[in-house]
């Protein structure tokens, strides 16, 4: 453990990840970078888990595990975003959320 480093300052770092994911989320009109912004919600979420892991309660790893689920989770969502994107781009030549506004095959 750094001497310098509280909790405050990683909940801080967290907030801002958030934060900045869902102004992304929201501002952002491009699927690629939505995805982006998601990961970085869920990157988020997980240092908070390890973190108050760590403070809370050191010598156990649930919030290890609830880390690597989360991690897991977003591989199989970004491949499954991405895979649709893919798709998308091939039919209508075009990733803007403004553009796909109808899913039809």
């Amino acid at each position: 453990m750094i001497q310098g480093i509280t909790i405050y300052h990683f909940l801080i770092v967290s907030t801002l990840m958030f934060f900045i994911g869902v102004m992304g989320f929201i501002i952002r009109q491009n699927l690629i970078t939505i995805l982006l912004s998601i990961e970085l919600i869920l990157n988020s979420v997980v240092i908070n888990f390890l973190v108050f892991n760590r403070f809370l309660y050191p010598d156990q790893l649930q919030g290890h595990f609830f880390g690597l689920f989360i991690v897991g989770v977003a591989a199989a969502e970004a491949s499954v975003a991405i895979a649709l994107i893919i798709n998308i781009y091939r039919r209508i030549q075009n990733i803007d959320t403004d553009e796909v506004n109808e899913m039809k095959f």
